[in-house]
């Protein structure tokens, strides 16, 4: 199965995530900020990466542009999962090279529907 990494500074969603993904069969690996996700992202490889926007630190904006400009993640597919929700959010994730973008709250087969559309 599929390796997520889950980065998410809200103990609260990042277990709610993780029992969505682990329900299904996915491997799991979490970080709690951005500087942490980027380290896994590059000592893990995972097939996906789902990040919130707003975190202490680096932004889930940041991470992704991070990720991108990085020749070890830049084509590691990113999901954001964020409560900001305006059309402006999205776009704006898109930008910084999300290839998908699920606002809060979604449910469990919407989060694997958008890794299924990024994992082969």
């Amino acid at each position: 199965m599929p390796t997520v990494l889950v980065v998410e500074d809200t103990p609260s969603q990042l277990e709610l995530i993780n029992s969505f993904l682990g329900d299904s069969g996915y491997i799991v690996l979490k970080a709690y900020d951005a500087k942490d996700g980027l380290n896994q992202a590059v000592n893990h490889q995972p097939d996906v990466i789902i990040t919130d926007v707003v975190m202490p630190g680096l932004s889930g904006f940041e991470f992704c542009r991070q990720l991108k400009k990085n020749p070890a993640t830049q084509k590691l597919p990113i999901i954001i999962c964020s409560s900001k929700n305006q059309d402006i959010d999205r776009i704006w994730g898109m930008k910084q090279g999300a290839d998908v973008y699920l606002t809060k709250p979604f449910t469990r087969q919407q989060l694997i529907r958008a890794i299924e559309s990024v994992v082969g």
